[in-house]
């Protein structure tokens, strides 16, 4: 009997990432191993799974720290969707700590069980925030924490992949912003804020957002991890996005037309929202209240991150959902978050 482990396991992707493995009888086994008990980060194992499955086990562990847990099973896949990610949010070393601390363990971890297929998530961080149009090709210059210690993880799973060189096989993806069922992130705050009229166009109406549904990602790990077994690579590392990276009108769009309304989008100077942000900031931070107005996210928004899925383009993977059918389906299956 083979199981596959997934590290970050009950978190939002690797929450789905399990249940794409037991749905489409991949393997027999899933363990998410995790920081945080299962009752702290519901919301996204409940999108993906509605109720618990006997095929799923959870297991209490940080990253951080030497990982001495070992399964019964062999183990066939491990996927490192362990990370401290969100920005803002955080400091700096903590970024670092995670995800740095945390991909020499996982790393060691599978060298000691003897697994030869690993799985890592990035993010198109690394890239930094220029507004050329980059692919895998392009030269990483990170500008933030974060970016910066995705940048040296991928480098410490390479590593663990070049000491057996013959027999271990790396995936590296670099999505650009995740979305769907339980996500909480940007584009749920996008989808209310335009569902709820106070989502503001600051000369950002052609910005691209490089951007994939949850299932999708799901999806585009497992084909790449085929395509190696298929033409005999040994580490391959994509970017995960539409194809084009949508602009954000393009995204405002697709809301309306998924929840069938009509919203007419205001357009307001970027300096005097930036302004009000750092204002509501000043204001919000000290009383330790969170609320959406964030600079950083505000500056986010008028800055494109047009990362181009080129190593899929060129491969032929069959896209699934487009953007509009990817909200239709988050829709459908979780339509208290469209409310």
């Amino acid at each position: 009997m083979s199981c596959a482990v997934i590290y970050g396991g009950t978190g939002f992707i690797g929450s789905f990432f399990a249940r794409f493995l037991i749905d489409q009888k991949l393997i027999d086994k899933v363990y998410l191993v995790d920081v945080e008990p299962l009752e702290r980060k519901v919301s996204a194992f409940r999108r993906a799974f509605g109720v618990s499955n006997e095929k799923l086990e959870v297991i209490i562990a940080d990253v951080r720290q030497s990982i001495d847990w070992t399964p019964s099973e062999s183990v066939e896949l491990i996927a490192n969707f362990a990370a401290v990610h969100r920005e803002p949010g955080h400091e700096d070393f903590e970024y670092y700590e995670t995800n740095l601390l945390g991909a020499e363990n996982v790393c060691a971890w599978a060298e000691r069980v003897g697994c030869n297929r690993l799985i890592f998530t990035s993010s198109i961080s690394p890239y930094g925030p220029s507004e050329a149009v980059k692919d895998e090709r392009s030269l990483p210059v990170p500008a933030t924490a974060y970016g910066g210690s995705k940048l040296a993880a991928e480098k410490i799973h390479q590593i663990w992949q070049a000491k057996d060189d013959a027999n271990r096989r790396l995936v590296i993806v670099r999505p650009g912003v995740v979305f769907g069922p339980g996500e909480g992130g940007n584009v749920s705050r996008l989808i209310k804020a335009v569902l709820h009229r106070y989502f503001f166009y600051m000369g950002n109406r052609a910005t691209r957002k490089a951007g994939v549904y949850v299932k999708e990602l799901c999806n585009a790990m497992w084909w790449v991890l085929q395509q190696q077994e298929a033409k005999g690579e040994r580490v391959s590392l994509f970017n995960m996005s539409m194809n084009p990276g949508p602009s954000i009108e393009e995204y405002v769009n697709a809301v309306c037309m998924v929840a069938g309304v009509k919203r007419t989008v205001p357009a307001v100077p970027y300096p005097l929202l930036l302004t009000a942000a750092y204002s509501i900031d000043a204001i919000a931070r000290p009383l330790g209240v969170s609320h959406p107005f964030s600079p950083v996210r505000i500056r986010k928004l008028v800055r494109s991150n047009n990362i181009l899925p080129t190593y899929l383009v060129k491969n032929g993977y069959p896209y699934q959902y487009t953007l509009e059918s990817a909200f239709a389906d988050w829709k459908q299956s979780c339509p208290e978050e469209w409310q």
